[in-house]
């Protein structure tokens, strides 16, 4: 392959537009009062439902053609599901080793310790220590969040990048889809994140730049992967990814969905996301 100047600008170009389209979905935040938690269930239930998805119906099912097509049906299957769990278990671990406070798991317990009153005027800053746990969990969510979706943008930047030089208009399809599926990942870093904060700017940037990994992947995969990256390492780690998200979705965000919003709300936001990006990968299958 020797694409032409003109050709890699323009490949390059549409990555990054698929990439930066998450400031879509990060712009919402700045449509929403910080005290409407019936918004924040939706938005977090909804962001669930798109990545439980799209990791369960696209991602996993392209890993395991991937590497089916180069290990068999049998053996392709089986490293597509230990690489899902082993995404899960790598999550999993950073889950476990950070601090307690910052743990959603634990943020409930702060609420149960008898001197909470003394330990929220000792702190002085006119906000309960309930409340600041509620915040860290938050924000830790939103991090976690922009990882996993940094990391699955990362290939996804790699294959819109590498199929415009193949042919531009399936790079135009594949851009389009993956903005519209941007979308929704932006607020599922946003949301949580002005949440915790209560700036809508930082929000923003923050989502916004988890975008960036898109055309990160066109340059790396251009300068560095294009010389061994090849369908063995793409379904590992697309595979890994899709346990990530897996796991974000039912450990960080349906279980703070519900926290702050009624178990429906976060049910019928989840389905949302469901249909939406269902809707988007029948449109641009």
């Amino acid at each position: 392959m020797n694409p032409s100047t003109q050709e890699i600008v323009f490949a390059f170009g549409l990555t990054i537009f698929a990439g930066l389209s998450t400031g879509i979905g990060s712009a919402l935040a700045f449509y929403t009062k910080q005290t409407n938690k019936k918004f924040l269930s939706a938005a977090l239930g909804f962001s669930a439902g798109v990545m439980i998805y799209v990791s369960l119906v696209e991602i996993f099912v392209k890993a395991r053609e991937s590497l089916e097509a180069i290990l068999g049906a049998k053996q392709g299957f089986l490293l597509t599901t230990v690489s899902f769990f082993g995404g899960i278990a790598l999550i999993a671990l950073i889950d476990k080793f950070v601090p307690s406070y910052e743990n959603p798991h634990e943020m409930h317990d702060l609420s149960k310790i008898s001197d909470l009153k003394e330990l929220e005027e000792s702190e002085g800053y006119g906000v309960t220590a309930k409340e600041r746990s509620e915040n860290h969990a938050l924000m830790r969510m939103g991090l976690f969040s922009a990882l996993a979706i940094a990391i699955h943008n990362f290939p996804e930047g790699l294959a819109t990048f590498v199929g415009a030089l193949q042919d531009p208009a399936m790079g135009i399809s594949i851009a389009v889809a993956i903005a519209i599926h941007n979308i929704p990942e932006g607020i599922a870093v946003s949301v949580p994140i002005y949440f915790a904060t209560g700036d809508k700017l930082k929000a923003f940037k923050l989502s916004f730049l988890s975008g960036l990994s898109e055309p990160l992947g066109a340059i790396v995969g251009y300068f560095i992967l294009m010389q061994f990256f090849n369908d063995l390492v793409f379904g590992i780690l697309f595979a890994g990814v899709a346990g990530i998200m897996v796991y974000i979705s039912l450990d960080e965000l349906l279980p703070t969905a519900e926290k702050y919003g009624e178990h429906h709300v976060a049910i019928y936001g989840m389905i949302g996301g469901m249909v939406v990006m269902a809707a988007s990968l029948i449109l641009f299958a």
